[in-house]
This record gives C-alpha cells, sequence and structure tokens, in this order.
C-alpha cells in the first residue's frame, strides 16, 4: 500500500468511528403493499432502490405501484397504481427502481408496460406494452429503463426454463415525450431460439452517447443442443450506440451457458488511471475489466478447459473465460454436515462449470451467485469496489421429455425449493433446486456470503468478510458501507470501507434484499432502504417498509 492509501484508509477509518455513534433513523414508511388483494405471493420481493428527484423521494413496490414521498418525513404525496393483471404465472414479481428525467417518472412492469407519469402529481402521460398481449408471464419488466437525449431504454425479463423457443431478449427504445418506438437490438440470431435478455440494470454513458447491456443466457437454458457455438451476445456486455441503437463491442464472459450463468448486475463504470474502464461481477465470482471504448480486457484473462457434457446431443464449449486475477468468491464446493455429504457423493461435480445431466450435477457457486443483481458499489475516491457475494450451490438434474410427461410436473418457477422448468421443444426438461439441508439451511460450509472489497484497477481483494446470503447489494458511501440484504437475518450493518470493520448495526422489521438508496436534503446525507423480504427464499416474513436513516 502506498503512503497516499496508507492516510486515506486512516483518515476514513476515523470517519467510520465518529459516524457511529451519528447514524440514527429518521423515518419508516409502510407501503401496504406486502399481500394486496389479501394475499402475499412467495414471488414478490421488495427490492427496490428508492431515488430523489425534484423535492420528492420516488419508491415503486414489488406490483409496480409508484409511490412519491416527503423526503424528510417519508409522507406520502401521491400513489400511482398501474393495476398490474393479477396472476399467478409470473416468474417473479419485483421492481428494483425507477428513473426520473424532466419532471416524468418512467418505469416498466410485471405485465410487460413501459409507463410515464408525471413526476408532480403522478398522473398519466402516456404508457406502451414492450410485448404484444396475450402475455403468458414469462415476459415481464423488473429493472428501471435508463433515459438519455430523450430516449427511454428498456430491457426485459424473460421466464427461465419454459421453452426452447423463448422470447427474444430485444431491448427497445422509445421517445420519451410520446412512447413512440423508435429503435430496436436482437441478441440472438434470426432462427436460433431466444432470450438472452437484459433483466438487470443497465449502465448509461451519456458523454459518449453508449448504453452497457448485461445479457443473460439463451434458450432453452439448460440444454444447448438446440443452439451449438458460444451463442455471441448472450451472458455478455453489450455496448450500444444510445441514440441509435448501433452495436460497439461485446465481451462475452460465459460460452455456451448451461448453468443459468446471466451477467446479474449493472456493468459499473470505473476509471483506471484516468481512463474510462467497465468493471464487470459475474455469478461465478469473477470479476473482469474492459476498456470502455472497446470492450477488450484490461487485466489478463485465460481461455481455460472445463468439464465436457456427456449428455446426448449437447456440445459444450471447450473452455471458459477465467481472469488470473479478480475471484471474488469461493469456487471449491465443501460439504457441510453427514446427510449433505451423502447427497453430494449422489451427484456429479467436477469443479465450477460442471455441465447439466442425467444423473443430476452439482454447481457451485449457483445461480444465485456469485453476485447477483445487486452487488457492487464503487468508490471512485479510492478506487474500491464493494461486493457481495453469496455461496450456495444449485442442483440441475436434466430429465427425458418422456419422463417428465409422465410425472406431471408443471413449471413451478425459481425459487429456494424444487423448481421445475419442461423446455418444451426440447429433448430434455429439467429440475433445479438449491442444496439445503432439511431445515432450509445451505449444505456447503459458512459463509454464505460475503461482502468484499475489491481494487478496480488490479481485482486484488482488499478485505472480506463473512455475511449471509442475499439478492441486494452494498451502498458505499462517505468512506461508510451500508448493507442490509440477508436473508437470515434482518439487520442494517456499516462498515467501514478502509478495512471492513463493523462500526454501526441495527435491526431492521424485515429482510432488506434490495440495495440502499443515499441523498441529501436541508444539507444532511440520507441512506433509505426497502426492507419487504424475499418470496422466493424468505416467504414467511414479507413486508413492505422503507426506512430512512440520517447520517448527522
Amino acid at each position: 500500500m502506498n503512503r497516499f492509501m496508507g492516510a486515506l484508509c486512516l483518515a476514513l477509518l476515523v470517519h467510520a468511528m465518529n459516524v457511529s455513534a451519528q447514524v440514527q433513523e429518521a423515518w419508516t414508511f409502510h407501503t401496504g403493499a406486502a399481500a394486496p388483494n389479501g394475499r402475499a405471493s412467495r414471488l414478490a420481493a421488495f427490492e427496490d432502490t428508492p431515488v430523489l428527484a425534484d423535492g420528492r423521494l420516488f419508491v415503486i413496490t414489488p406490483y409496480d405501484q409508484v409511490i412519491a414521498l416527503d423526503p424528510g418525513s417519508g409522507k406520502p404525496f401521491w400513489t400511482y397504481d398501474p393495476k398490474i393483471k393479477d396472476k399467478d404465472d409470473y416468474s417473479e414479481m419485483t421492481a428494483r427502481g425507477v428513473v426520473v428525467s424532466k419532471g416524468v417518472v418512467f418505469f416498466g412492469t410485471l405485465d410487460a408496460r413501459l409507463i410515464a407519469i408525471h413526476e408532480s402529481d403522478g398522473s398519466l402521460l402516456w404508457q406502451t406494452y414492450i410485448h404484444p398481449e396475450p402475455n403468458n408471464g414469462g415476459y415481464q419488466i423488473t429493472s428501471p429503463p435508463v433515459v438519455t437525449h430523450g430516449l427511454v431504454i428498456i430491457g426485459s425479463a424473460i421466464a427461465d426454463g419454459r421453452r426452447a423457443s423463448a422470447e427474444r431478449g430485444i431491448v427497445n427504445a422509445f421517445d420519451a415525450k410520446t412512447g413512440k418506438k423508435l429503435w430496436n437490438w436482437d441478441p440472438t440470431p434470426e432462427g436460433i431460439t431466444g432470450a438472452a435478455n437484459v433483466w438487470a440494470p443497465m449502465s448509461l454513458d451519456e458523454n459518449r452517447d453508449m448504453v452497457l447491456l448485461p445479457t443473460s443466457s439463451p434458450s432453452p437454458d439448460f440444454y444447448g443442443g438446440m443452439r451449438l457455438g458460444n451463442d455471441k451476445y448472450a451472458n455478455s456486455v453489450v455496448a450500444l450506440r444510445a441514440s441509435t441503437g448501433k452495436f460497439l463491442w461485446a465481451f462475452q464472459a460465459v460460452h455456451h451457458d448451461l448453468w443459468d450463468y446471466d451477467v446479474p448486475s449493472r456493468p459499473e463504470l470505473v476509471e483506471v488511471q484516468g481512463k474510462p474502464a467497465v468493471a464487470v461481477l459475474t455469478k461465478m465470482g469473477h470479476y473482469f475489466l474492459l476498456d470502455r471504448m472497446t470492450g477488450k480486457p484490461l487485466l489478463a484473462i485465460d481461455e481455460r478447459p472445463f468439464p465436457q457434457s456427456d449428455v446426448p446431443g449437447e456440445h459444450t464449449s471447450a473452455t471458459q473465460p477465467v481472469p488470473r486475477s479478480g475471484v471474488f468468491t469461493e469456487q471449491t464446493f465443501t460439504p457441510r454436515s453427514g446427510w449433505c455429504t451423502d447427497q453430494f457423493h449422489k451427484l456429479r461435480y467436477d469443479g465450477i462449470f460442471t455441465p447439466p445431466s442425467l444423473q443430476g450435477s452439482l454447481q457451485f457457486p449457483g445461480n444465485f451467485g456469485g453476485s447477483n443483481w445487486g452487488s457492487g458499489s464503487y468508490d471512485r475516491g479510492t478506487g474500491i469496489m464493494v461486493v457481495a457475494a453469496n455461496r450456495l450451490a444449485t442442483v440441475i438434474r436434466l430429465i427425458s421429455r418422456a419422463t417428465f410427461n409422465q410425472a406431471g410436473h408443471g413449471d413451478t418457477g425459481e425459487r429456494w425449493g424444487q423448481e421445475y422448468g419442461p423446455q418444451l421443444g426440447s429433448p430434455y426438461a429439467m429440475s433445479r433446486r438449491t442444496f439445503v439441508d432439511a431445515e432450509g439451511k445451505p449444505c456447503n460450509v459458512e459463509p454464505w456470503g460475503t461482502v468484499t472489497a475489491i481494487e478496480v484497477a488490479s481485482g486484488k481483494v482488499r478485505w472480506e468478510i463473512p455475511a449471509s446470503v442475499s439478492l441486494g447489494g452494498p451502498l458505499v458511501v462517505d468512506g461508510l458501507v451500508f448493507f442490509g440484504a440477508n436473508v437470515f437475518e434482518h439487520t442494517l450493518h456499516v462498515y467501514s470501507l478502509a478495512d471492513g470493520h463493523e462500526v454501526w448495526h441495527t435491526e431492521l422489521p424485515f429482510s432488506a434484499q434490495s440495495v440502499p438508496g443515499t441523498y441529501m436534503w436541508h444539507g444532511k446525507r440520507y441512506v433509505v432502504i426497502a426492507a419487504g423480504g424475499h418470496g422466493k427464499i424468505d416467504g414467511s416474513k414479507l413486508g413492505d417498509a422503507v426506512i430512512a436513516f440520517r447520517v448527522d
């Protein structure tokens, strides 16, 4: 560590000690949306990051109601309810935020609408369907759009494992004033399956007229015999010209994905030695650093061989890209107990990238990550990114079409327990489950999650502390790390950015599977977090709380 960084870390430590006694709850607001229509959904997750604009704090619920709050008191000004279609075949029910531009609030909905409402009173400006009706619930919008130079650019969430010919993961751009479609970009080759959609938040470099897309896996998700090759733009970071949708470059993090290893979070805009770069976090726990102008890696990557599939018709990629530095989570599975050990020995396991099998394969890290949608927060002053990572295993088994049909399984959707995906139109259905014991605890040794500080320029780990399973992420602000996304506890932790030691914590009414937001109000720093649980993994404890803390 050089002299400057040492002095900076000391200053951060002193600041953290001073702040520890100065964080206090300012207000709590309940949205009333924990159980609309009198019933809580096992698919619901309160993942919103509230945003401040023009004297109002905007919140969106898992059911797409937008609420404008007073930032100082939490009192509501107005609520807009799009009245989404109430049905049971959504793959998930969540909304991760809105975007506000020039007096208009833009957001997507579970029933695939893009909506623009007036910031002042919540009245409707326009709305348009991204996906034509009828929509079977497999095509949704769960992350906020980006807005630039009069354009609203938006992706989609497309259900995994339902059909080989899933909807295509087309990214669309609309006129911000009228809702008229202006351009679209399709990540999938014509006539070769679908998806590779952008369900996670996007990044916008407005000065360079560039939008960065984190794409997901192609369909069918767990059998690639119908989509031979590397699936060019799937599981990638793709850069487009924001004004026109023109393709600029792409970097693929996983070739021929068979594991649901989407690029799960917003590509982070960073600077390295004064030059623009992009930091990429993955479900595998790989950290990639790219030149923002070209997409070329700035840290060394090796194409390494990995185990091949023994499933008839499958042709696994011979290699996968692996960074020489920048692995931020455990990638070797160690069973925790006798029962878990017995089950482990019944599965195929050849380390990371073990392909799905008819026998049943252990995937570690699993589809929850490693990182997930909200897991990184970048501090420009120190060049440090703080990452939340899971250490969870998944068991995947392919099932012949005849066996699956005879068993009569339906599509149960992604969840903590057992999931079945028919993959209609392919030779195989699939079953998938998080590898947990009878009590629902992960079968690998603890910790089941970590919070890790990474040096952006080198990929090296500065510090790491144990945490819990999370689907949200941290917020770095003023030398502090706010993190509350823990499944097995309801605690908001505050850590020192310098070394990761805890300086403050408080109990939340529900787990917070979200990323905190921050804003300044009347000269005071506020940190606000949505705490409402997660129906897929914490379904018995769903809530609706928005809690603001003042840092004096």
